[in-house]
């Protein structure tokens, strides 16, 4: 086989966090970053960012032959993984799927949601903006995230503090795709 060597892929990406529901970017604005307004940039992050889907197949079998004569979609997970390399009270609040946020003369506060546990959860989207083949870019879309993970940040005399932060990917509807990946082209 030979190898296209435009197809490696290699670099940064930006995380960008909206509302659930918020108008995504038009596919042909891949290479423009979305409205600030709509989609916050996360800012700086650390160790990369990494994309897992993770789908399950059940193996169908019939009596009549030994061989597998088909599989089925049973399952699948997708995540975004990162260390936020800015970690600020807004950043925070996003992992925590939301507080309240205070502030005044010389202070800034966030306080975490602590009402009843059965509170419906403040589902966010996420926009990963990276390379692609071709040097073009790559933007890939959770629809529906929650950031359900442990939240971690260390205070370290000899290393960065980061918020590490997981967010899983939920069903959104039936006409509605729960993620989407679109690659500029020229």
């Amino acid at each position: 086989m030979a190898v296209t060597t435009t197809n490696l892929i290699q670099g940064p990406a930006t995380l960008y966090l909206g509302d659930f529901g918020a108008t995504e970017p038009a596919d042909a604005d891949v290479n423009t970053a979305p409205a600030a307004s709509a989609f916050p940039d996360l800012g700086g992050t650390q160790d990369g960012v990494k994309l897992t889907i993770d789908q399950t197949y059940s193996n169908l079998e019939v009596d009549q032959i030994v061989d597998v004569p088909g599989s089925r979609l049973t399952g699948r997970m997708f995540t975004i993984e990162t260390n936020l390399a800015e970690p600020t009270l807004q950043n925070l609040k996003y992992l925590l799927n939301d507080g309240t946020s205070a502030s005044g003369a010389g202070f800034e506060s966030l306080e975490p949601i602590y009402a009843d546990s059965a509170t419906q959860p403040t589902y966010r989207a996420v926009l990963l903006d990276g390379w692609g083949p071709d040097q073009k870019r790559r933007r890939v879309i959770l629809r529906k995230v929650l950031s359900n993970d442990k939240v971690e940040s260390t205070y370290k005399k000899d290393a960065q503090t980061l918020f590490t932060v997981k967010w899983t990917g939920f069903y959104v509807s039936e006409g509605i795709a729960p993620f989407k990946v679109i690659d500029e082209k020229s």
